[in-house]
C-alpha cells in the first residue's frame, strides 16, 4: 500500500515557475514508477511525465517537454515536478501516481495509487 500526498500548487503568472512535491509512504517507494497527471476543468485526466524507479528514465507529454522536469529522491520518498515557463493551458489539478509493475510509458490504467491532487492556476 502506498499513500501519496501532493503539495506545492498555487497561483502563478504565465511564464513563471512552480515546483510540486509528492511525498509517499511505504518502504517500497523506490520500486515504483512515479508519474504526474493533470486534469483541467471539463477535460479528461492526462499524462504529464513519468520517472523510473531509479530515476534513470523519464518520459514527458509533448505539451510539457523542455519546460517540465520530473525527478525523485528515493531516500526521502519524494517525487518532484519542476514546472517552468508556465502557460495558461497548464492550469489544472495535478495528481501524483504510482505504478508497481509498469514503465515510464505505461498507460494510466496501470497506475495503482493516486494522491488527492494539488491545484495549479496560471494567470495572464
Amino acid at each position: 500500500q502506498v499513500q501519496l500526498v501532493e503539495s506545492g500548487g498555487g497561483l502563478v503568472q504565465a511564464g513563471g515557475s512552480l515546483r510540486l512535491s509528492c511525498a509517499a509512504s511505504g518502504r517500497t517507494f523506490s520500486t515504483y514508477v512515479m508519474a504526474w497527471f493533470r486534469q483541467a476543468p471539463g477535460k479528461e485526466r492526462e499524462f504529464v511525465g513519468a520517472i523510473s524507479w531509479s530515476g534513470a528514465n523519464t518520459n514527458y507529454a509533448d505539451s510539457v517537454k523542455g519546460r517540465f522536469t520530473i525527478s525523485r529522491d528515493n531516500a526521502k520518498n519524494t517525487v518532484y515536478l519542476q514546472m517552468n515557463k508556465l502557460k495558461l493551458a497548464d492550469t489544472a489539478v495535478y495528481y501524483c501516481a504510482a505504478s508497481r509493475g509498469g514503465s515510464v510509458y505505461s498507460p494510466i490504467s496501470l497506475y495503482n495509487y493516486w494522491g488527492q491532487g494539488t491545484m495549479v492556476t496560471v494567470s495572464s
